[in-house]
């Protein structure tokens, strides 16, 4: 596999490029390697998986307990929206 070489401010500037590659990059200061940047690409497929089976037995279990989760999600909007609004103050008496 062939080593790509950069500067080290054009491998900051760059960073999010480098992630996503595939490519191992030969990180460079005043012509001299520093370090190696090795990207990883499999943990992504590990937890989309993971994700995908969490989905199915929470189906599952929202099936067997008789959940209608569009309900669920009415109640979460009417909570969220009365937690977000402004609480009236009392008015003291003096």
């Amino acid at each position: 596999m062939e080593t790509t070489k950069v500067g080290i401010r054009e491998f900051r500037a760059d960073l999010a490029e480098y992630i996503a590659s595939s490519t191992p990059v030969a990180v460079t200061r005043h012509g001299q390697t520093v370090g190696y940047f090795i990207p990883t690409q499999g943990q992504v497929d590990a937890d989309l998986a993971a994700l995908k089976k969490a989905s199915k037995t929470l189906d599952r279990l929202l099936e067997a307990r008789s959940v209608d989760v569009d309900e669920v999600v009415a109640e979460f909007k009417v909570a969220r929206k009365n937690a977000t609004q402004p609480k009236k103050s009392k008015a003291k008496v003096a």
